[in-house]
């Protein structure tokens, strides 16, 4: 019980956060993308200062994080591994669920950062458009993210992989790099309880282009899950607990 009103407090202190970072760097992030990521870096910084003493999370990013223009294929658990990457990277941008952009104040920094709005059922269309702007020099440099999964998967669930990063992969002619997390045991989907422990993003060796589709497919799911399963086996989690 009383984790769980430290999570509440938590939970409502983010949320007046983004709303307050929201409208303070507005101003600045409508005319600039440079805007609009300090202001989100500037809300993951706060959300991981005070979950170190309210909650008794702490968080770490491991492995070479990717500076160049890259696709980054990861393992998607909770919002808070969607803030370790995009506060490690120095260019993030997400492919993202279109209705995102109708979400106040999150939908008008998504648009700023560039990041690409997928509709459901129509995620080829909206890669295929992605791509040809990035070919076409439309779209800003960064670090491309995709969620492989295409959505948030609860530890030890196990969803197959979809074909879109592969796409990308092949498309963009650029190395992709996995990363792995076990941050959904401590910060899960839904619900207010956030529990204490040290949450992980592992960014993995890279795949360099020219990897034929089935390979890349295979390669990548197979390094994303052994090494999530490793990271939450070492945070004390039974692979069997839960079951899809």
């Amino acid at each position: 019980m009383v984790q769980w009103l430290r999570s509440l407090v938590f939970v409502v202190q983010g949320a007046v956060a983004m709303l307050v970072l929201g409208i303070v760097f507005a101003p600045w992030a409508i005319f600039s993308p440079v805007g609009a990521r300090t202001a989100c870096k500037t809300y993951c910084r706060w959300i991981f200062w005070t979950a170190r003493w309210m909650i008794g999370l702490t968080t770490e990013v491991r492995g070479p994080v990717p500076t160049d223009e890259v696709v980054i294929a990861a393992k998607h658990q909770s919002f808070l591994d969607i803030m370790m990457i995009f506060y490690a990277v120095p260019v993030p941008k997400f492919i993202m669920k279109r209705e995102l952009l109708w979400t106040p104040i999150i939908g008008i920094y998504a648009k700023r950062l560039g990041c690409v709005p997928v509709a459901r059922g129509k995620r080829g269309a909206a890669i295929a458009k992605m791509v040809a702007d990035v070919k076409a020099g439309r779209a800003m440099p960064g670090q491309l993210i995709i969620y492989s999964q295409g959505t948030r998967v609860k530890p030890g669930v196990k969803v197959p992989y979809k074909v879109g990063s592969a796409v990308l992969y092949q498309q963009l002619e650029q190395p992709c790099v996995p990363a792995a997390t076990n941050a959904g045991l401590f910060w899960p989907k839904g619900g207010i309880l956030r529990k204490p422990g040290h949450a992980v993003v592992e960014f993995l060796p890279t795949i360099a282009p020219g990897v034929s589709r089935d390979a890349f497919m295979a390669e990548l799911e197979e390094v994303v899950e052994t090494n999530s399963d490793r990271l939450m086996q070492d945070a004390g989690f039974k692979p069997n607990a839960i079951r899809q």
